[in-house]
């Protein structure tokens, strides 16, 4: 009896260890880095611990005698990017959580595939972006109105919403450079809500896109890019 329950006792003793060591370094780095501490996993490279808080990553050792901070981990047999790859699946999404009823909404042909971009309208990589997501065909494209540059971002987006052709509108100034004139003063609780959940998925730069299978990818993307993610995420 006793040589069956010694490896189940060690098991739960090495559970235990572990588990303690992973919050201990969660108290720690919340108390260092000033900020909610999302998870504490082991990397399985140099006895490293993986931290992910406020949007980004970073290692330390179990003494936490160093942090690495903006450090990409490489596996050297294989050259992937560890780091890269983490971010990946600790920034995903379901695609159906998505307040989608907050964003102007475009179909294009026969729309089976789905793009949700967050997007400043005064965010000149966005511009570039409304121009080449033009050209894309058999698409939906949910963009939500993200502003977070300055006054001018909030008063446009919320002209653009309360336009009778929140699309025509928001088409009108990325692509041709046609300001909204319109009202500001209908419901913009979109807008507002927006914003605050914009800051929830920690967007902190525009365009931000999400796609079918749930990745984040920020920035402007090329759109060979965009369609490779389109074709993949069906």
């Amino acid at each position: 009896m006793l040589k069956k329950l010694l490896p189940m006792v060690l098991a739960m003793t090495f559970c235990l260890s572990a588990a303690a060591d992973e919050a201990d370094i969660r108290k720690q780095m919340e108390a260092k880095l000033g900020a909610k501490v999302e998870s504490v996993t082991k990397s399985g490279y140099l006895g490293l611990y993986e931290v992910y808080a406020d949007g980004n990553i970073f290692y330390t050792d179990e003494k936490m005698s160093a942090i690495v901070v903006s450090g990409q981990l490489i596996d050297a047999k294989t050259m992937k990017n560890v780091t890269d790859e983490r971010m990946k699946k600790l920034t995903a999404i379901r695609f159906g959580d998505l307040p989608l009823d907050r964003a102007i909404k475009q179909v294009r042909g026969d729309g089976k595939r789905v793009l949700a971009t967050f997007e400043d309208p005064n965010c000149g990589y966005c511009k570039r972006l409304a121009k080449e997501l033009q050209k894309l065909d058999n698409v939906t494209i949910y963009t939500f109105l993200l502003p977070i540059l300055s006054e001018d971002s909030v008063r446009k987006s919320k002209q653009i919403w309360c336009s009778g052709d929140r699309a025509k509108a928001w088409n009108d100034w990325m692509i041709d450079g046609k300001a909204p004139a319109g009202r500001e003063d209908c419901d913009t609780t979109a807008v507002t809500k927006n914003q605050e959940f914009g800051r929830k998925l920690n967007i902190t730069g525009t365009p931000t896109m999400f796609f079918a299978d749930g990745e984040r990818i920020p920035g402007a993307i090329p759109l060979a890019r965009i369609e490779q993610k389109l074709g993949q995420a069906k």
